[in-house]
């Protein structure tokens, strides 16, 4: 679990509810006891520059490119966004995920909304969707499987190899679905 900045204590409980161990991620050694990493929701400008001050940025990119399980929420996605179509002016990513995120796509904080998706990949029961000043996937590579779209077709959550991404914080509503397939992946490593 990155803990840098953001949804950390959610997803914490979320795991330890599927009793995983949970190691907070906060400087490079750390990486190395773990077998995967959730990105969570919170300011993608902010966990950017933080990943940089405290010298995690290359690690995470080393371990994206090694194959290493992660799955990024809100935030997480942005971070996790080959491109995105409004980048902050010296914003990073890290990449992994060929996509084009757009930041902010549902608007601010007072227009935050919760749905019911469906996600066939994760059975036929609906996933309880929170979006707080979510992201959107404007564009996928070949590679990449849509998990899910809102009604009016907007891709919400994506995978690609061992990546995971969406756009909504199913941690909020105590959906454990997308969780249990990143812990999944970590143990089939």
């Amino acid at each position: 679990m990155l803990a840098l900045q953001g949804g950390v204590r959610e997803h914490a409980r979320m795991l330890e509810g599927l009793d995983a161990e949970v190691v907070l991620v906060r400087r490079p050694e750390d990486l190395a006891t773990i077998d995967g990493v959730v990105l969570p929701g919170g300011e993608s400008s902010v966990i950017d520059r933080l990943t940089r001050t405290f010298g995690l940025r290359e690690p995470l990119r080393a371990a994206i490119a090694e194959g290493m399980p992660m799955y990024g929420t809100c935030a997480g996605m942005i971070l996790l966004a080959d491109r995105w179509d409004d980048a902050i002016t010296g914003q990073q990513t890290l990449g992994g995920l060929d996509v084009t995120v757009r930041r902010n796509a549902f608007g601010r904080q007072n227009e935050s909304f919760e749905t019911d998706l469906a996600v066939p990949a994760l059975g036929s029961r609906p996933v309880a969707a929170t979006f707080i000043r979510a992201p959107e996937v404007t564009e996928v590579g070949p590679t990449v499987e849509v998990l899910a779209r809102l009604d009016d077709g907007r891709i919400v959550a994506v995978a690609q190899g061992n990546l995971l991404a969406t756009s909504f914080h199913p941690e909020v509503s105590g959906e454990d679905r997308f969780h249990r397939r990143l812990l999944e992946r970590a143990v089939g490593r």
